[in-house]
């Protein structure tokens, strides 16, 4: 049994998946290249506070400090600025990339309520999947007494498979609860 999920992939994954979509060379196989962990923080206009606490709990989280995403273009109807710091954004690569993954897979997704697995439809026609997660109570990490708020955050797997069908089969290998039709 591998212990990471990096191991599993090496081990098992790509293997299968060589044999599967019958590929001349282990380096067709689709791998992920990185995970960018995205947080909208739209009460940050009202209260700045609560940008700080995201950036906190995003840290804590994936190990890694995030940057600051600013709106683009202003828009009246959500009272909104240009340069207005409206969310908090992280991209991982390598080693916390794969921990944030199987701490994903095999700790915070089994701990939603109501868990059913997730959609095997948000992926973008390119292979690359995005997961939206409602609280960030999910990971242990995260202690219920220190947040200020609960936050959703979207999680994109970013993989160099060429397809959807491709890039949902490398996911399901690594172990991804996908819901059953």
């Amino acid at each position: 049994m591998p212990d990471t999920m990096r191991e599993k992939y090496r081990n098992d994954v790509v293997p299968a998946l060589k044999d599967e979509f019958s590929y001349s060379s282990v380096m067709m196989v689709p791998r992920i290249t990185k995970v960018v962990v995205n947080v909208g923080v739209g009460e940050a206009l009202d209260n700045a506070k609560s940008l700080d606490n995201a950036v906190q709990d995003i840290t804590i989280i994936t190990g890694q400090k995030p940057i600051i995403t600013r709106a683009k273009k202003s828009i009246a109807g959500f009272k909104l600025r240009e340069g207005r710091a409206i969310g908090v954004k992280v991209t991982l690569r390598g080693e916390r990339m794969w921990a944030l993954l199987d701490r994903l897979v095999n700790l915070a997704l089994p701990r939603t309520r109501d868990f059913r697995g997730i959609s095997a439809d948000s992926f973008d026609g390119h292979g690359n999947y995005t997961l939206g997660l409602r609280e960030q109570l999910i990971f242990p990490e995260i202690s219920y007494d220190k947040i200020d708020k609960l936050r959703g955050m979207e999680i994109t797997i970013v993989t160099t498979a060429e397809t959807d069908e491709e890039g949902r089969r490398l996911l399901k290998l690594l172990g991804f609860p996908f819901q059953e039709n």
